[in-house]
């Protein structure tokens, strides 16, 4: 081979020119001629080059990378060694096809699946770019799909890891052992970096003594012991091994101590020591020796420590790591100087130092694979850091795709890609970086590449914070875990993954309560069980950072990260367990978040009431139907006009007003028709009926259209449920009349005077109609409505309860043995639960804000006439409501049932008192209750951040049970979630199916007496959200979840596979049946025109038959044709003729 034609591949290789596929072609022919003069080898061994040449079976003219050998074999030093390229050709070359776009069948190694070794480092990306330019071999690497397709939305909550998944916790030396100069260790870049730094004027904390772990290294094993873990991830002092940090030099025996017991007592105990070499505490010696890492002599001198170090503790370890995260040592401590040994200057220096962390990390792993592995067998690997990003505004734009994968690609890819990928840097940062960033050699690129054995990912707070501030390109950091191991999985050929590191900071002042970092925690367990459990990730273990408190860096002692607390201002550093520490106990414990919520079958009974709840039904008097009403006789067109004038001095007769008027009762019961209720509950609007607030303000159209509403309802076969006062926030009265509120509202006595004739005038104009009375929905948070004092809150609270009783008083006493219906108010009644389960505190809060929400309401009616509250410590507290005691005899068993609105499930913390750490805690928005609501990040939730709790349900009605007793009936007035689709809602449907679930549960397990469920609500007004129906301006279209609703309301619930027949209680007569009804409703005006155009066809059919017919009978009838009279001489004989006739025919 010339070599003008040599330089000018090792030109293409470099990316400095593109040769055309023409060109390509010439060189496959040249290269191979080339081979057999360069090598006099044996034929068997120029057919193994020669078959990698023609690349196995491709055609001859599929491009591809042969022109790369030579160049290999000479970077290599192999031209005259053809057994030793044979050799690694035989180890490393596995070929893997990919499809181009053009059709042909081509190697490339963006898309491959499962790329070699050999390809890897043989083909440049800068190849496929020239000969392709698609997007699947751009420089988007591996993995740039996961946001193009985004990963499914999960619901799951629960489950459990696979059988011998291990479990584990860490931490590392500098942050935690102390001791810094104490039994012979040297000085680190660390120690000498805190000693020597300030900010502002003020000294930097040092870690002398941090965590005090290398004398109370036993209390670790404790701690350790404690959370029953399978494994103790810790990094060794390498200055406390080696104080001049050489390795060929005696040991500091103390050092080598320490090591051997803690990993010994490990061993003891059954819990597996996961040692890191070095986790940045270099020694201080070899940073001024040599400059650190930017020196390449430090790859030798970590192989020596390495390999002492496999000696000395080997036979005990099974699992090492050689470094921890280099990418914030190569960019804290090499580039910005946030981090020891604080270099900064130099745009190459990261870049530097990362090259020789990255080969030090390769020379120990051939060290331990050749000498030790055999003996040992242990494993090893590198730790890597990472982060997440999704695309700016949501918006997975080509180019924001592209900066979220070279955002990837800068921080994990970075180290990443050269071992568990092509052995090189990924494309993107070598583009990014050309000049100042190091080149591996052909050489080093194999013997980099798959220097682990298995994938090792820290994710953590600092990571994080670093790349928000210098890699993200513009795009959203977030913390997905979940994607990340995804991402791993697509671009690194599905490794073994261990989680190394995976936890989140506190404020030091939070103490043992850290009640946030539980649910940080919870989020990225979850998410390692959604990438094992629907990702297919292999993940094998899990490392919850870290054990202790300890010194965290560049912050200090002002975070914390540890399970266990440490009181830095005590001398004795005792190990005090977290929250965290006991959370964390229990899902190792429990192998993950187990649940036995598993779904039972069964029916509920006949009169169970499956509904739908509305809002306030306005007044809707138009449209209206003029048909029949109209006395004026009309004629059309008289004057040439085309218009439709009355005629004067003509009146007909006419019929009365009829329901069927109102055009939208009609529409809107039909739409209620189609789910299959039984039951249709709705609000009278109060400022509608009576303008004024008392009877002479009456308007009888209003009166006239929800009578017609109840007796449509009615006559549907279908029960209404009707609510006398719903609070309206929007409207600036709270939905009472105007001059009412003006007065002080609920504020006012004179209101609930008010309220109380308006419902004796509803019951006596509605109650023949009306089986089932609410009289105010949600009075407990109507209270929070007013901004006033608590005073005024309490004052609302009483009076909204005076004005139920009396008028539920009024109904016992003057209507029920005519009308017999029931009467009950509804509350508002989400389930909470303490946000720190292992805190008292919590669980008081959680009793508290029950009975603030339920208890002081239900109580005076249900219970003594007193409301109390049982706070758990045995004292109970008298509501501040305050009743005299004639109120409460009017107050107790004012209520025939309970109803519920029942929604979510929410997390309670109490206010936090005044302490030395926190003198001024936060005060919750509600004074009242002092609670704060928080949510659990890993629920499933809705578009407006309802979340998804179906057993919450069940606990809430639990809790009703226990408290009121078993007696009083329940019903769930209200419960839905809402959802942005606008057919296929599977959250509405998911959420239906589930706390129907929930429900009958406690119906059949707990014996609850749950009447009725009813889902909130029939249509949408505006926007996707709650409503069964689509709005009208979306054409009022069912939803997915009104056909799932309709089946369950068929069966009366969840009948098992061998009796699904529909319930035989169910009454179907006068329900709309079908979803052709629906369609056939939706089209009514294509379907009008249809019908009138078939009829007109069948008519002209019939009417062309019939002529057709006539015609064809006209022309087979004989005609009858008068004989003539002939003229004499016309006459002949007829004889004779017939004769001749005769004759001729013969």
């Amino acid at each position: 081979m010339e070599s003008s034609l040599l330089a000018e591949v090792i030109k293409t290789l470099a990316g400095i020119h593109q040769i055309q596929h023409q060109a390509l072609l010439e060189l496959r022919v040249e290269l191979e001629q080339w081979f057999q003069v360069l090598f006099q080898a044996q034929a068997e061994d120029r057919q193994v080059l020669r078959s990698f040449v023609h690349q196995e079976g491709s055609s001859a003219t599929t491009p591809g990378p042969p022109m790369a050998v030579p160049i290999v074999l000479t970077k290599m030093g192999m031209q005259d060694n053809l057994e030793a390229f044979i050799e690694l050709f035989e180890r490393t070359a596995e070929v893997w096809k990919c499809q181009a776009p053009s059709g042909q069948s081509v190697y490339c190694r963006c898309c491959l699946g499962k790329p070699s070794s050999w390809l890897n480092f043989l083909w440049p990306t800068s190849w496929s770019l020239s000969l392709w330019g698609t997007t699947e071999c751009s420089l988007l690497g591996k993995g740039h799909k996961l946001w193009l397709q985004p990963l499914n939305r999960t619901n799951l909550q629960f489950g459990t890891f696979p059988n011998g998944f291990l479990w584990g916790v860490g931490t590392s030396a500098f942050p935690t052992e102390g001791s810094w100069d104490a039994d012979g260790k040297g000085e680190s870049v660390w120690d000498h970096f805190t000693h020597h730094s300030q900010t502002d004027g003020i000294r930097m904390d040092t870690a002398d003594t941090a965590s005090d772990s290398y004398i109370q290294w036993e209390e670790d094993v404790k701690s350790v012991q404690y959370l029953g873990v399978k494994f103790y991830a810790f990094s060794l002092s390498w200055p406390r091994l080696f104080p001049d940090g050489n390795a060929t030099a005696k040991p500091n025996e103390a050092g080598v101590r320490h090591y051997r017991r803690l990993i010994g007592k490990l061993k003891e105990l059954h819990v597996e020591p996961v040692v890191t070499l070095f986790h940045w505490d270099l020694p201080q010696v070899l940073q001024e020796r040599f400059g650190g890492w930017l020196n390449q002599n430090m790859v030798g001198i970590f192989a020596d420590y390495a390999t002492f170090c496999f000696k000395t503790f080997g036979g005990e370890v099974r699992y090492w790591l050689t470094m921890h995260n280099p990418f914030l040592l190569a960019i804290q401590g090499y580039g910005t100087g946030a981090y020891a040994p604080g270099v900064t200057g130099d745009r190459a220096d990261p870049f530097i130092a990362a090259h020789n962390l990255i080969r030090a990390h390769a020379k120990v792993w051939h060290i331990y694979d050749k000498h030790f592995r055999h003996h040992q067998h242990g494993k090893i690997s590198i730790t890597f850091g990472s982060h997440w990003v999704k695309p700016a505004h949501g918006q997975a734009t080509p180019a924001n795709v592209e900066l979220c994968q070279k955002s990837m690609e800068a921080v994990i890819g970075w180290f990443a890609e050269p071992i568990h990928g092509s052995g090189d840097y990924p494309a993107s940062l070598k583009v990014s970086n050309r000049g100042v960033i190091p080149e591996f050699t052909p050489e080093e690129r194999v013997w980099v590449r798959g220097t682990a054995d298995f994938f090792s990912l820290a994710f953590g707070s600092e990571t994080l914070r670093v790349v928000r501030g210098l890699a993200r390109f513009g795009q959203n950091v977030t913390l997905d875990l979940r994607s990340v191991l995804v991402w791993i999985q697509q671009a690194y050929r599905d490794p073994q993954v261990l989680v190394a590191e995976s936890g989140w900071f506190s404020d030091a002042s939070v103490g043992v309560e850290d009640t946030v970092a539980i649910y940080l925690i919870k989020t990225f367990i979850i998410q390692v069980l959604q990438a094992v459990s629907i990702d297919s990730v292999n993940v094998f273990g899990y490392t919850a950072w870290s054990l202790v408190d300890g010194f965290e860096w560049n912050q200090g002692y002002s975070k914390r990260r540890g399970l266990f607390y440490i009181d830095f201002s005590r001398p004795q550093c005792h190990r005090l367990p977290k929250t965290t520490a006991h959370f964390y106990r229990q899902v190792v414990k429990d192998n993950g978040f187990p649940t036995d919520n598993a779904s039972i079958e069964g029916r509920f009974p006949c009169d169970f009431h499956f509904g739908v709840a509305d809002s306030i039904l306005q007044v809707h008097l138009r449209p209206f139907s003029p048909q029949f009403t109209d006395p004026h006789l009309y004629r059309w067109n008289y004057s040439g006009d085309g218009a439709l004038k009355p005629i004067a001095g003509i009146m007909l007769h006419t019929r009365g007003a009829q329901c069927t008027d109102f055009l939208f009762i009609q529409r809107h019961l039909f739409l209620l028709g189609v789910t299959g209720s039984t039951h249709y509950r709705f609000v009278l609007d109060w400022t509608q009926l009576m303008p004024n607030g008392d009877l002479t303000s009456i308007n009888s159209e209003n009166l006239r259209f929800y009578r017609c509403v109840l007796s449509e309802v009615r006559r549907r076969g279908i029960q209404p449920v009707v609510t006398l006062y719903n609070p309206s926030y929007r409207s600036p009265s709270l939905g009472i009349p105007e001059h009412l509120h003006a007065n002080g509202g609920w504020r006012n006595y004179s209101t609930v005077e008010a309220f109380v004739k308006y419902a004796t005038f509803c019951y006596r104009e509605f109650g023949a109609l009306v089986p089932v009375w609410i009289t105010i929905n949600e009075p407990n948070r109507l209270t929070e409505a007013y901004s006033g004092t608590a005073e005024d809150r309490r004052t609302v609270a009483r009076h909204l309860l005076t004005a139920h009783a009396k008028a539920w008083r009024v109904y016992d006493k003057q209507f029920r043995q005519q009308q017999g219906a029931t009467v009950s108010f509804a509350l508002h009644a989400d389930w909470v639960e303490p946000a720190n389960p292992f805190l008292e505190s919590h669980k008081v809060a959680a009793q508290h804000f029950l009975f603030y929400e339920l208890g002081r309401f239900l109580d005076p009616l249900l219970s003594s006439g007193d409301s109390r509250i049982n706070e758990g410590s045995g004292s109970s507290r008298t509501s501040p409501i305050g009743f005299s005691d004639d109120e409460r005899a009017e107050l107790k068993g004012a209520m025939d049932f309970i109803a519920l609105n029942h929604f979510t499930t929410r997390l309670v913390v109490p206010q936090q008192p005044p302490s030395p750490r926190n003198p001024n805690p936060s005060k919750p928005p509600n004074q009242d209750h002092n609670c704060f609501l928080m949510p659990d990040p890993t629920w499933l939730s809705s578009h407006l951040g309802q979340a998804v709790v179906p057993r919450g349900l069940r606990r809430m009605l639990g809790w009703v049970k226990n408290r009121y007793g078993h007696g009083s009936p329940i019903i769930i007035t209200a419960s839905g979630v809402d959802d942005q689709a606008s057919y296929d809602d599977q959250l509405r449907q998911s959420y239906i199916r589930d706390y129907l679930q929930e429900a009958l549960k406690a119906r059949e397990l707990d014996s609850i007496n749950l009447q009725g469920f009813y889902i909130w609500k029939l249509q949408d007004h505006h926007d996707l959200q709650f409503g069964l129906f689509s709005s009208v301006a979306h054409h009022s279209r069912p939803k997915a979840s009104v056909y799932l609703y309709r089946d369950i309301i068929t069966h009366r619930g969840f009948p098992s596979t061998a009796d699904i027949r529909p319930f035989p209680c169910q009454l179907t007569d006068n329900r709309t049946s079908c979803q052709l009804c629906m369609q056939i409703t939706e089209n009514k005006p294509l379907l009008f025109f249809s019908v009138c155009v078939s009829i007109s066809v069948c008519m002209l059919s019939v009417l062309i038959i019939i002529t057709v017919m006539m015609r064809r009978r006209r022309r087979r009838t004989p005609m009858y044709v008068k004989p003539q009279r002939l003229g004499a001489e016309q006459r002949f004989p007829m004889k004779r003729v017939a004769y001749r006739t005769g004759h001729l025919c013969q």
